[in-house]
């Protein structure tokens, strides 16, 4: 395996796709939306529990690559008791990161997420990566839809 996807692998994604936290259907959910990366095969769903403007549960089922996966449950750890805006700005950071537009995330406050860092070097993986993330913001948006990538 070479050192860029060795990098890419690190533990911490393969922790979150063999082992990934808030994975199940729904719930007590009253906001979902599903997401569709056709040129990977990534399917996810996502379940969010908002009360008042604050998310307090979040749940995800999903077939896809361990990228996808990964990242849908560091998403659902980190958006759980943050206000949605809290969380749509969360997204956008993370999208800068992974896309290397604006702010390296460098400074430690996306914790987990920064080991997502490396598909930066592998343009079609961050599809793969921000997937749960489109399908959180249609929820949080209100459209029980289904977000493709394309």
């Amino acid at each position: 395996m070479s050192t860029g996807l060795t990098d890419l692998y690190q533990e911490v994604i393969l922790d979150h796709s063999r082992h990934p936290r808030n994975f199940g259907p729904g719930g007590e959910a009253d906001r979902q939306a599903r997401g569709n990366n056709p040129l990977c095969g990534d399917r996810v769903t996502v379940y969010l529990a908002v009360e008042g403007d604050r998310i307090a549960d979040a749940r995800f089922e999903a077939r896809g690559c361990a990228i996808s996966i990964a990242s849908a449950s560091m998403m659902t750890e980190m958006i759980k008791g943050k206000t949605v805006d809290e969380a749509k700005s969360l997204f956008q950071r993370f999208r800068a990161l992974v896309t290397g537009d604006g702010a390296d995330g460098g400074d430690g406050e996306l914790n987990e997420l920064e080991s997502l860092s490396g598909v930066r070097a592998f343009p079609t993986r961050i599809k793969c990566a921000t997937l749960a993330w489109h399908a959180m913001t249609a929820a949080l948006d209100g459209a029980d839809t289904e977000v493709k990538t394309e």
